[in-house]
């Protein structure tokens, strides 16, 4: 057989490729099954993150902010620990990037405050010297409609079978009925205001109104190693 095989090379050639073929599938596909379910710990969005991620969408961040942390050390000792496929597992659409005209945000949570985010949106060039970013004022004024959230965050449920029902989640956290979300966004969006020193931003969350810039912070703040656990190697 073997011999046959070395004085035919066309059928050495696709035994040959066969069998890797087949190797590697038995090598791969088991550890790229287990990492693309959702590392242990990994906790969906809240309401009102999802409400800042829609308001991250709608002005186009991802187009010059990256959410992907590649394996170097130059991009690890600048953005955080390497990003795991398992980390996106909950999230729709996914947020990559595949620009980086501003630094990556994957664990921006990590190093960054509600108070630092309130005065860069604000005003880049006061908190970066030479940032290109331009000011985002007008998320200051207008507002949100937490309808949006609550029917995002019931699809990727019913859909994607996201875990928005698990019993150790927060209030914020769990779906509920739409009254009940409406509730948890504006707890949640109290919470984020009290740490702000824009007062019409304070008076607008009175009024019971959230402006985008309240939602958008929520949503940057949960880019963090606590809602997904960074894995132990």
């Amino acid at each position: 057989m073997f011999y046959w095989l070395e004085k035919n090379p066309f059928f050495f050639t696709v035994v040959v490729l066969i069998l890797f073929s087949i190797a590697g599938l038995v090598e791969i596909l088991p550890d790229f099954a287990k990492a693309s379910r959702p590392i242990e710990g990994l906790k969906p969005h809240t309401m009102l993150e999802i409400a800042g991620r829609q308001v991250y969408i709608q002005e186009s961040c991802n187009a010059c902010h990256s959410q992907l942390i590649r394996p170097f050390k130059i991009e690890t000792d600048r953005y955080g620990h390497v990003s795991y496929s398992g980390e996106y597992a909950y999230d729709r659409p996914f947020l990559w990037g595949s620009k980086r005209t501003g630094p990556d945000l994957h664990r921006v949570g990590d190093y960054r405050t509600t108070d630092w985010h309130e005065n860069h949106m604000r005003e880049p060039t006061a908190v970066v010297p030479g940032s290109i970013m331009p000011a985002y004022k007008h998320l200051f004024t207008k507002t949100i409609n937490p309808d949006t959230a609550y029917a995002e965050a019931y699809t990727n449920k019913t859909i994607f079978n996201v875990p928005y029902d698990r019993e150790e989640l927060s209030y914020s956290t769990k779906l509920g009925s739409l009254e009940e979300a409406r509730a948890s966004i504006m707890e949640e969006a109290k919470l984020i205001a009290e740490n702000m020193k824009d007062q019409d931003v304070k008076d607008a969350i009175n009024r019971g109104e959230i402006p985008q810039i309240v939602a958008l912070i929520a949503y940057l703040n949960s880019l963090n190693s606590t809602r997904r656990p960074i894995a132990v190697e």
